[in-house]
């Protein structure tokens, strides 16, 4: 059983930077692929970013491409992100989520394990 526990998240004027952690447990960190998601009250939970586990792909939602970038650090068992000209737009409970798989990385139901969250608030 995989456990994944987030932290970073905080309050921060538009503008500024944050970077979250994703602390993993319980698999071998190196064969898990891995993402952001993040959900704001009363949407959908959406994809953020992904880090495939074979060859360290990466993608980005289009809302934060440029400004995001997803990276890991296996031997610490650590997702990260470090996230940039941060905009109101971005505020949102984020997820870190794993999974064994390859493919399909962009959805929610690829993924097997998810953590708590952390919030993000971004002020204008």
């Amino acid at each position: 059983q995989v456990q994944l526990v987030e932290s970073g998240g905080g309050l921060v004027q538009a503008g500024g930077s944050l970077r979250l952690s994703c602390s993993a447990s319980g698999h071998t960190f190196s064969r898990l692929s891995m993402a952001w998601f993040r959900q704001t009250l009363g949407k959908q939970r959406e994809f953020v970013a992904h880090m495939a586990w074979a060859n360290g792909d990466t993608a980005y939602t289009d809302s934060v491409e440029g400004r995001f970038t997803i990276s890991r650090n296996n031997a610490k068992g650590t997702l990260y992100v470090q996230m940039n000209s941060l905009k109101p737009e971005d505020t949102a409970v984020y997820y870190c989520a794993a999974t064994t798989n390859m493919y399909d990385l962009r959805y929610q139901a690829t993924y097997e394990y998810w953590g708590q969250g952390t919030q993000v608030t971004v002020s204008s």
